[in-house]
């Protein structure tokens, strides 16, 4: 939003319509979002709403010096993905290794043959696109490579539980009645992998713009 509005002073409903333009119509906004938007960035000071529109969808909104302050530190900050968010895909292929009768290598192909046919699509998208249309260009590309990264980890992923079969969950031993009342395992224990929190995409100033 601040983005939009440095280039001029806009209505909420412009701003909603130049975001979907700008970003290859990939991501729709609802407007409402866009007004709750504006809303904090008004009450902190990052943007202004004049008076002669009224309000709603009338009420014309402009960047203000601390937004603008603040639109040029966001877009010079890195994107923070440390831990990395949370990722379904990951946490399908990972818990399909302990479910009695999955075959993880199957569950791998049909997640594979699926982002193909997405690449597929954002391809035939970007050749259908207008050579001027940069926005588009650019959203598919971003797309493209980013499937293309999880393909080459979902052929990696398979090659690798080929080499290093998982045991079956029907195979793992099953727990004593004195291990149950907490009595050690004599399998030993062993350590947790500490669960990623999920990246706050909602908040912070990234979320702002």
């Amino acid at each position: 939003m601040l983005a939009l509005l440095s280039e001029e002073p806009k209505f909420g409903l412009r701003l909603q319509q130049e975001f979907e333009e700008r970003t290859g119509e990939v991501w729709p906004l609802n407007v409402g979002q866009v007004y709750i938007t504006l809303q904090r960035l008004e009450r902190d000071g990052l943007v202004e709403s004049g008076n002669e529109g009224g309000s709603g969808p009338q009420k014309r909104f402009v960047i203000t010096p601390a937004g603008r302050a603040e639109l040029d530190r966001w877009l010079g900050t890195p994107a923070d993905d440390v831990p990395p968010p949370r990722d379904e895909l990951v946490i399908k292929v990972l818990i399909s290794l302990r479910v009695p009768g999955a075959d993880v290598h199957d569950i791998v192909q049909v997640h594979r043959r699926h982002m193909i046919e997405l690449m597929q699509r954002y391809s035939h998208l970007k050749m259908e696109a207008a050579d001027d249309d940069i926005g588009l260009a650019l959203v598919a590309d971003a797309e493209l490579f980013r499937l293309d990264g999880i393909v080459r980890w979902l052929d990696a992923a398979d090659t690798r539980l080929r080499l290093h079969p998982p045991l079956a969950a029907a195979s793992l031993p099953a727990a004593t009645a004195g291990t149950a009342e907490g009595a050690p395992s004599s399998q030993g224990t062993r350590p947790t992998l500490r669960q990623p929190h999920v990246a706050a995409r909602t908040s912070g100033a990234g979320a702002r713009q």
